[in-house]
């Protein structure tokens, strides 16, 4: 059986006597593109902190590639590329200058890598040029090259894509699923942009005040679909989908319901309803997507 890249085991941080992530166990294998989503100050940036090791969980253990970040710390930090909130540069150095020096620390990183990770995020054209004179999108990039120089087996992305255009944020969302496809990395990504998030991860977790409220696979929630009726009587239809299929239904301002039916047929459910007396006046298939699943779970938080 493979070690898994990543395991959070109860993981629990207390801030002066606030709880500020509670009880987070998460388990993440090779080659997996990891979402993790939450609104402002869910404990997104602060669990990742306590995973590459800049401060201690109150509670519970953090293991990178089987190594407790506690007690193997050199060892675990050994297999972790990350970018925590913004990369720091050198800015009077060149772009290729910042990365050498960065190199000279880890006698793994070959000055053939160096190359490679250049052309991997698209810096050969700028790469000798300082820092200073680069744009924020250009620093972000040179901070993912310098997180992938030691071939990471675990890369953690806080906010990568920001100062990205467009173009930009393709580019990257390419990078990792070739990262992810071609070299067997686990990515890590916090992000705020969940239509990016629902194109590049394999799963996603969605963090609210400090503890995991879903963890599912994309795939998972682009295959369901929520159902909306306008019927004569809302009330009675949700009666009869939790009495009947044990299925929660919700009605909105207009008097309008909406479930999820978890494989049931939907024309199976509609000569139910019609057979109870239930006038239908019409019944709508939406597929969802990460961005509802988010605000349904989060009701509405900022996005952050």
């Amino acid at each position: 059986m493979l070690t898994p890249v990543l395991q959070l085991e109860d993981i629990s941080k207390n801030i002066k006597g606030r709880e500020i992530v509670r009880d987070i166990n998460l388990t993440l294998e090779a080659a997996e593109v990891f979402g993790f989503l939450g609104p402002n100050g869910a404990g997104k940036t602060t669990t990742i902190r306590m995973i590459v090791g800049l401060i201690k969980p109150t509670h519970g253990r953090i293991k990178i590639c089987g190594y407790d970040v506690s007690k193997d710390f050199v060892k675990a930090m050994s297999n972790v590329g990350c970018i925590i909130e913004s990369p720091e540069m050198y800015k009077y150095l060149t772009g290729k200058d910042n990365l050498l020096q960065y190199a000279s620390m880890d006698k793994r990183v070959t000055k053939e890598r160096i190359s490679q990770v250049i052309d991997m995020v698209g810096m050969e054209h700028r790469i000798n040029d300082k820092v200073s004179t680069y744009s924020l999108g250009m620093r972000q990039r040179l901070g993912i090259a310098q997180a992938l120089l030691c071939k990471p087996k675990l890369l953690i992305l806080d906010e990568p894509t920001n100062g990205l255009d467009p173009a930009g944020i393709t580019e990257f969302r390419n990078l990792i699923r070739h990262l992810a496809l071609e070299d067997g990395m686990t990515v890590f990504v916090s992000s705020h942009l969940l239509s990016e998030a629902q194109q590049m991860c394999d799963s996603v977790a969605i963090l609210k005040h400090g503890t995991i409220v879903k963890h599912t696979t994309v795939k998972e929630i682009l295959e369901s679909e929520t159902i909306e009726w306008s019927l004569s009587d809302p009330l009675k239809a949700i009666n009869i989908l939790k009495e009947k299929w044990g299925i929660v239904g919700s009605m909105n301002s207009d008097n309008i319901l909406s479930a999820s039916l978890k494989g049931l047929s939907l024309e199976d459910v509609n000569a139910y309803f019609i057979h109870q007396g239930i006038g239908l006046k019409y019944a709508n298939k939406k597929q969802n997507t990460l961005e509802e699943l988010f605000l349904d779970l989060t009701e509405g938080d900022e996005i952050v």
